[in-house]
């Protein structure tokens, strides 16, 4: 017993421990993939790092810390970044230190994360669906249907909750032009692992009575980049891109842009947006309306002011030959007069003229009047009863 070498568990934790971080002195960065993660009440935060290999499942697995006073420190740029917390099945870049504790055993110190690397890796996985659209001819599908010209009947898919929903629906309502419209929401998650499948179930619902739609929208408001890596998932891309109805997406704001933007019919920056495209579509319908009617108005103008002109024309011929007319008519008056004034027995008379009556007729002949007859002569001044003695004929 007494040539055996002796040691306490602590001589040889430390024994261990000189012989561990001796062989992998320094920092190191390592890629691997989350498993689960904790956050200590303390501030400290635990996870267990991954490797997988393909189908088989873990092929290596370890665990991690990153002490509170790191953690306070890296956690708010990640999570600003990526726009997510740490979370499973994420793939990570962590800067660590190797270390072994003699009541932990062997982990690793996580000094820092670098959160482009996550970000990296969905971009990856997002540019190989948009290449496999591509190649299965997706693009374009659903952009060829034709647009309604006064699209009224939406369905919406959409959290019933969503700001985005809400601002949608106001902005339509309340627009200042009175256009109504009927809107029908198919709630579906808008972001996590359900959501890809929650927005195909709404679709597929929407597919049932697409009869009474004119148009789908998609739309949220906008959100963190990790929340909305739901739509950049393939299987909703494939069908958006098939929907018998044109789809219009309204995921977020001017940063955004997914593959289900792409695969869509049409793409806007966000849901009050989607609202402004449609009432422009009524208010350029309603401007040409108003245009045809201010042409029409000038038309109709143009004939009724050319047309009065023209009567106006006619009128003024019309008053002239009245007017030639009736100055025929006075100087044929006139000449009548002047005839019926030569005419007039009195004239004549003035003139020394007499006029011989008899019996109550003008005697026109001597041969009308016998011997012993009466006749009367009248004067300009006055009458002379006669007897004729004897009718004497012209020689």
């Amino acid at each position: 017993m007494s040539n055996r070498e002796m040691m306490t568990l602590t001589e040889l934790q430390a024994r261990i421990k000189g012989a561990v971080e001796g062989a992998v002195p320094g920092r190191f960065w390592v890629r691997a993939e989350t498993g689960e993660v904790k956050l200590n009440s303390s501030g400290h935060c635990y996870i267990d790092l991954i490797e997988k290999e393909g189908n088989k499942g873990v092929k290596a697995k370890m665990q991690a810390v990153v002490w509170a006073s790191v953690f306070k420190m890296i956690r708010p740029y990640f999570e600003t970044t990526t726009g997510s917390a740490l979370s499973r099945g994420m793939n990570i870049l962590v800067n660590v230190t190797v270390q072994y504790s003699a009541l932990y055993g062997l982990s690793l110190s996580i000094n820092d994360i670098d959160p482009s690397y996550t970000i990296g890796e969905q971009e990856l996985l997002r540019q190989q669906t948009i290449t496999r659209l591509r190649q299965e001819g997706m693009f374009g599908l659903n952009s060829s249907l034709e647009f309604p010209t006064l699209p009224r009947r939406l369905a919406v898919i959409s959290s019933e909750g969503a700001a985005g929903y809400r601002d949608f629906c106001e902005h339509l309502a309340k627009n200042e032009y009175g256009f109504s419209f009927s809107i029908r929401l198919f709630h579906s998650p808008m972001q996590g692992e359900g959501a890809p499948a929650g927005m195909i179930a709404a679709l597929d619902s929407v597919a049932e009575v697409s009869g009474e739609f004119d148009l789908v929208f998609i739309i949220r408001g906008g959100g963190a980049a990790q929340d909305l890596i739901c739509f950049d998932n393939y299987e909703l891309a494939l069908n958006i891109a098939q929907f018998p109805l044109p789809v219009i997406t309204g995921i977020g704001h001017d940063h955004d842009y997914h593959v289900a933007d792409m695969v869509a019919h049409t793409n806007v920056k966000t849901p009050t947006a989607a609202a402004g495209m449609l009432i422009d579509l009524f208010i350029a319908e309603d401007q040409l309306i108003a245009s045809y009617s201010q042409r029409l108005y000038m038309a109709l103008k143009s004939r009724s002011e050319s047309e009065d002109k023209r009567a106006e024309r006619f009128l003024d011929k019309l008053r002239m030959a009245l007017a030639n007319k009736v100055q025929r008519e006075e100087h044929r008056l006139e000449l009548l007069e002047a005839r019926l004034k030569a005419a007039n027995p009195a004239n004549s008379l003035e003139k020394g003229f007499s006029i011989v009556y008899h019996k109550g007729k003008r005697v026109v002949s001597s041969a009308t009047v016998g011997a012993g007859e009466e006749i009367s002569v009248m004067f300009a001044d006055g009458r002379l009863l006669c007897n004729v003695k004897e009718r004497m004929d012209n020689q």
